[in-house]
């Protein structure tokens, strides 16, 4: 068993993380998880670092459907890592502690950006050099081949992590990223081998027998405070004791470029009104808020009445607009999953961390940067999957939600 890592004084979530085989029905191995704010360089731009980031996702599934795979080519500003969900993830033997970013939208993992790597009897260089382009940051290094201790009873050994010689974007206490996207986003990330896919952390420890099936799943919850321990990653199944409707399942979809992600198909209304149709999309922990195309987001903007609000990048709602909001409704698959009023602002406690105002109520909904019709048209983010458990199954190829107890929380 290894210490608990230490964080620095930023804004912490305390989380968990749980080894499962198919369910599980109480927490049997957990390990420190936390969701921070970087305010390193001063307030945050949320808007800023999601759409540049929402950039990079399409780039990168363009960059693998064409072959022009080797992402180091590519050129756009970087901005820090805003708001992440970090695992304190155990490396080799003596164990060191390595604070990483838990990441559905890539599937890489590497270390080394703040804490430096020191190699151990246990691991073992490739000689193969790999990087990763994020848009709100980079890495670039050396492959090795290290153990990953995820809990005390789950070992992920020989695992392929990157070691970053230099990384760009990421902010103080930040050691590198938990990749949990699909596998095929590795290709092109090894310099001299770009056909090569790397086996991602879910991959291995289903390889090694440590898990039954190839199943990550995310339960988060809404915080206003600055530690408090609320949720945990499962792997290998789910746990039926974090959601409170029937699990439901949806196939991933088809559609470029989401499919090359956890993307699904949904439709979005505001109260009665369809503001996004049927589109296909992605599920991101990479991503703070909920991004729409364009269109659909000025469609909401219309119906709520919110103005932007140039300080902060984000559509603001007077107490007035706020006591009318409506329901969002997404309907994915058979299931409609309510963001309520509620689930649709910023937390007021935390708006001085975005550079916003006391008091100002601020929407958690904002603007993709393009227009529906593109492929991938919508990406739920943080502050959707922290109303909704989520349920990653590689296996099956489909990805699953259900309502917890914070769903209809009004803590914000």
């Amino acid at each position: 068993m290894f210490p608990a890592a230490s964080l620095l004084p930023t804004l912490l979530l305390a989380l968990s993380i749980v080894a499962a085989t198919v369910e599980v029905r109480s927490p049997r191995v957990t390990l420190p998880f936390a969701k921070r704010i970087n305010t390193s360089g001063g307030a945050i731009n949320l808007v800023q670092h999601d759409q540049l980031r929402a950039t990079a996702l399409k780039d990168r599934a363009a960059a693998i459907q064409s072959g022009r795979v080797d992402r180091r080519t590519a050129s756009m500003p970087a901005t820090n890592e805003a708001i992440y969900y970090l695992a304190a993830v155990g490396v080799d033997s003596p164990t060191k502690i390595y604070n990483l970013i838990v990441d559905t939208g890539s599937a890489n993992t590497w270390i080394g950006a703040d804490t430096p790597y020191t190699p151990t009897s246990t691991s073992h260089d490739t000689g193969q050099r790999v990087s990763v382009s994020y848009g709100s940051g980079s890495f670039y290094g050396e492959e090795w081949i290290i153990t990953l201790y995820l809990g005390p009873d789950l070992i992920d050994y020989n695992q392929s992590v990157g070691v970053a010689d230099s990384s760009t974007g990421f902010g103080d206490g930040v050691d590198g990223v938990l990749g949990l996207g699909p596998p095929d986003l590795t290709e092109g990330t090894l310099t001299n081998s770009p056909s090569t896919l790397i086996p991602t952390v879910i991959e291995n420890l289903y390889t090694q027998g440590a898990i039954a099936q190839m199943v990550v799943s995310v339960f988060f919850a809404p915080t206003t405070t600055q530690t408090s321990t609320n949720g945990e990653l499962t792997f290998g199944g789910v746990d039926t004791t974090k959601y409170t409707s029937t699990l439901t399942y949806i196939p991933l979809t088809t559609t470029y470029p989401a499919s090359y992600y956890w993307g699904i198909d949904e439709s979005i209304t505001y109260g009665t009104t369809t503001i996004l149709s049927s589109t296909a999309g992605i599920v991101d922990t990479g991503t703070t808020l909920i991004l729409l195309a364009s269109n659909a987001y000025s469609r909401y903007q219309t119906a709520t009445g919110a103005t932007l609000d140039n300080y902060t990048g984000l559509l603001r709602l007077t107490s007035t607009q706020y006591s009318a909001l409506q329901n969002l409704n997404f309907h994915i698959g058979s299931a409609t999953y309510v963001l309520t009023p509620n689930g649709q602002i910023w937390p007021r406690t935390l708006n001085t961390y975005i550079g916003g105002t006391s008091g100002y109520i601020y929407s958690i909904v904002n603007n993709l940067g393009s227009p529906s019709g593109e492929g991938l048209d919508f990406i739920n983010g943080q502050t959707f999957v922290e109303r909704f458990y989520s349920v990653f199954d590689e296996s099956n190829n489909r990805v699953g939600f259900a309502t917890t107890s914070y769903t209809t929380a009004t803590t914000n």
